[in-house]
């Protein structure tokens, strides 16, 4: 096999070594997706600029970032998204190297329970917050940005979930054809991207908040 066949074209899992036809085509395609990925993050960043500000200038006679957030809980929800993110590693591990539709289905079934979690976890500490403390996204430009910047990840996730069912339904349709294989190799991308920025929201919104 040449070399122009197995090379990296692209970040990410490669396909070359099984599966050279599906690896060309995922260069552009990949390619156009990363471009997604930047602009979705460009998005994120202007909510956490938001926040930082809000955090400290935008408290009003609100609650404290202190006096609302829930370390332990937020804690949980990071140890679940990144399970998640590791079980959609195997799934992809699997498509890769032994196809086995079973154990894929039983891989992506793990990472979207696990993400379906992290949401049931998060709405959960929004309706405690609002019961408890009246935390509310009126109460104050800190929460309102938080709510958003937490809120458009949590939109994220669930999205993630929907696609990943979607992609599940395809694959007992189709089986792992090439189209649905660069399929997972993209919402793969997206949902480790979604892992990275939670982790940003853990440092700078629940460490420092606390701390602060």
């Amino acid at each position: 096999m040449s070399m122009a066949r197995t090379r990296n074209l692209h970040p990410g899992i490669n396909l070359g070594a099984t599966d050279p036809d599906v690896h060309r085509a995922a260069e552009g395609v990949v390619f156009g997706f990363w471009l997604f990925l930047m602009a979705d993050l460009v998005i994120f960043g202007a909510l956490f600029a938001t926040y930082a500000a809000m955090s400290v200038q935008g408290i009003a006679q609100g609650p404290s970032p202190a006096e609302i957030f829930d370390l332990g809980s937020a804690f949980v929800e990071t140890v679940l998204l990144l399970l998640s993110s590791f079980a959609f590693g195997f799934a992809t591990l699997e498509m890769k190297y032994r196809g086995n539709i079973g154990r894929l289905y039983l891989w992506l079934a793990i990472a979207g329970l696990l993400g379906a979690g992290f949401v049931a976890m998060e709405l959960h500490d929004y309706a405690n917050m609002i019961a408890v403390h009246g935390a509310t996204p009126q109460t104050s430009g800190f929460l309102s940005a938080y709510y958003l910047l937490t809120g458009t990840h949590v939109a994220h996730v669930s999205f993630g979930i929907a696609w990943m069912v979607v992609l599940m339904v395809q694959i007992g349709v189709f089986g792992l054809t090439g189209i649905v294989k660069l399929r997972l190799l993209r919402l793969g991308l997206f949902w480790h991207m979604l892992d990275v920025v939670w982790v940003g929201i853990f440092t700078l919104v629940y460490l420092f908040g606390v701390v602060s």
